[in-house]
């Protein structure tokens, strides 16, 4: 039995593939841990989406910023961009179920050592911390009350994290931090423009993952998220966002033994400003 984590995919279904018979993953033994950001942009969404969702528990999900995109377009609540390639899972005869499902995936997943999130934690979460303030979010995602969820989650405030957040302020900031965040301030404020590379980051701000005395250091977080930042592996991080959408590779790693697996991706037309 083996334990695989995968960086983002955003419908490259084909490349999925290859990966998957590279690694030789067995359905019935191993487990995939997917970073998020399984659709859009590539032109594979619905199948991944499909194949995924038949996986069952052999696959661990957690949502990405494209997946949360998904849900809000499919409810009216926001237009598709340019870039996207959504069309075909809003048209498909399984649309309904496909959404409940993925309605339904956690926000952050713990297990042993490794925690999995698609963008990032807050300097001051701990781990425990952190799989608490997802479940708020999942609470709603997954009640009833979604609708009104989605209505108010875009947004860049607040930018920081206080204890003393409520309603849709609060779980707008977990949302953020575990979908969007790649730099904030060493205390935690949060910035969601930059998407370059760690050596032009703006002054003042700092990877999530190197703030000083981060919380939940304890774990090795696995992500993705940050194209510009490629594949990386240290004692508590493994960054796994390697840029299969723009022409670079799909990666995953083996969490026993820290083995890396990589497949090539051919570039997408889409516009590299919309990532």
């Amino acid at each position: 039995m083996a334990t695989y984590a995968i960086g983002d995919l955003q419908g490259c279904h084909e490349a999925f593939q290859q990966l998957t018979e590279l690694i030789g993953f067995n359905v019935t033994k191993d487990k995939l841990w997917l970073v998020g950001d399984i659709v859009n942009r590539g032109t594979g969404s619905l199948p991944l989406l499909r194949f995924i969702m038949k996986l069952g528990d052999s696959a661990v999900l957690v949502l990405g910023n494209h997946d949360l995109h998904l849900l809000l377009v499919a409810e009216g609540f926001a237009q598709q961009r340019s870039g996207d390639t959504l069309q075909e899972i809003l048209e498909a005869p399984d649309r309904k179920t496909l959404l409940s499902w993925l309605r339904q995936q956690r926000l952050f997943y713990a297990e042993d050592e490794y925690a999995l999130v698609h963008a990032g934690l807050l300097p001051s979460w701990h781990i425990a911390q952190a799989a608490e303030l997802a479940q708020e979010v999942e609470t709603v995602l997954r009640g009833e009350k979604y609708h009104e969820l989605l209505l108010r989650m875009y947004g860049d405030e607040p930018n920081c994290w206080s204890d003393n957040l409520e309603g849709y302020d609060r779980l707008r900031v977990i949302i953020n931090a575990m979908t969007r965040l790649r730099i904030c301030t060493p205390d935690g404020r949060m910035e969601f423009s930059y998407k370059g590379q760690p050596r032009t980051i703006p002054s003042g701000y700092l990877p999530w993952f190197e703030a000083p005395q981060r919380a939940s250091s304890s774990a090795t977080v696995v992500f993705g998220h940050w194209s510009a930042l490629g594949l990386q592996v240290r004692d508590n991080i493994l960054a796994l966002d390697t840029g299969c959408l723009w022409g670079g590779q799909l990666t995953a790693i083996r969490l026993e033994d820290r083995r890396v697996f990589q497949v090539p991706c051919a570039r997408r037309s889409v516009a590299a400003s919309q990532r």
